[in-house]
């Protein structure tokens, strides 16, 4: 796997965006939209801490940068993995609804940010308007979900189940893939739930899971997850914004300074990718990948469930 522009080409990028080129207008907007929520919703020095736990020490806020960048660069890489790495981490150490409402906001940008990059746009509509649509209705069902009810670690321990034995499907199996395999109903259900459990618990993977299975064209692959589950992201923020108590200004401008540290790691991903990677590599890269994640949520969800 490889793409023919490895390099950055800062010149260029100005030049296209003087231009209003759709690829580098979308990157741009992706990224000014959390810069400009960061500075603009600031809440002032001394409300920095509003709303996250007190024990929260500096070492931990370290922490988040770190992981935060580390899973940017990941989605940058293979399409997908922010919320799956930065969830469960920000969850055991700050309340759970919270990490949820505040890392809705970095995936956003970052898909975004991917669909500009990809070039994704209309024609990827039109071919799979099926599963926009019921991501999005999926969204929704769950975001009111999440402000009735409380999840606890039932649904992510349940998410861990389904990437163990994806992992394991794809070892035992020798990492079977079918070439732009098109399945309407199992793709249209992977969105639904994708959309469903993003909102819930900020854990989606299986629509990426069928992206990687059934979709090995990488631009493809990346461009059109990161479409829809920025569709998802968009329809969570203006529904927890507007018809919820979810999203507060606060909790907006947090996500949006964790958007911004994420942008360091995205774009080294970004770069990574356009490397030429070979495909074998990759394959166990992401199997290996989903089962850390795997292990990380189950050690944070079997204590609380079984012991």
């Amino acid at each position: 796997m490889s793409t023919d522009e490895p390099q950055l080409d800062a010149r260029r990028f100005l030049t296209n965006l003087i231009d209003f080129q759709y690829r580098e207008v979308m990157m741009a907007v992706a990224t000014l939209a959390v810069v400009a929520g960061s500075i603009l919703l600031f809440p002032g020095v001394e409300n920095v801490g509003k709303g996250v736990q007190s024990n929260v020490s500096v070492g931990l806020l370290a922490l988040f940068v770190v992981v935060a960048v580390v899973a940017g660069a990941v989605k940058g890489m293979i399409g997908f993995g922010y919320a799956l790495i930065t969830t469960p981490i920000f969850a055991s150490v700050i309340d759970p609804t919270l990490a949820v409402v505040v890392l809705a906001v970095p995936p956003w940008m970052i898909n975004m940010f991917q669909v500009g990059e990809t070039n994704t746009g209309v024609a990827f509509v039109r071919e799979e308007w099926v599963l926009m649509a019921l991501a999005v209705v999926g969204s929704v069902v769950g975001v009111f979900f999440l402000a009735e009810f409380s999840t606890g670690p039932i649904v992510p321990f349940l998410i861990g189940v389904v990437i163990l034995a994806y992992v394991v499907f794809q070892v035992v199996q020798n990492f079977v893939t079918i070439r732009e395999a098109h399945h309407p109903v199992a793709l249209s259900v992977a969105g639904f739930l994708e959309g469903f459990l993003l909102a819930v618990s900020n854990l989606g993977p299986l629509l990426p899971a069928y992206f990687h299975t059934f979709e090995r064209d990488v631009d493809r692959y990346i461009g059109g997850l990161s479409m829809v589950l920025g569709t998802i992201f968009t329809v969570r923020l203006v529904q927890m914004v507007l018809f919820t108590d979810l999203m507060t200004t606060y909790r907006l401008w947090l996500g949006c300074v964790v958007a911004v540290v994420t942008v360091v790691g995205l774009l080294a991903g970004t770069y990574l990718r356009r490397l030429e990677i070979d495909e074998e590599k990759f394959n166990w890269f992401v199997v290996g990948l989903l089962f850390v994640i795997t292990l990380n949520i189950f050690r944070n969800t079997i204590p609380a469930l079984f012991l």
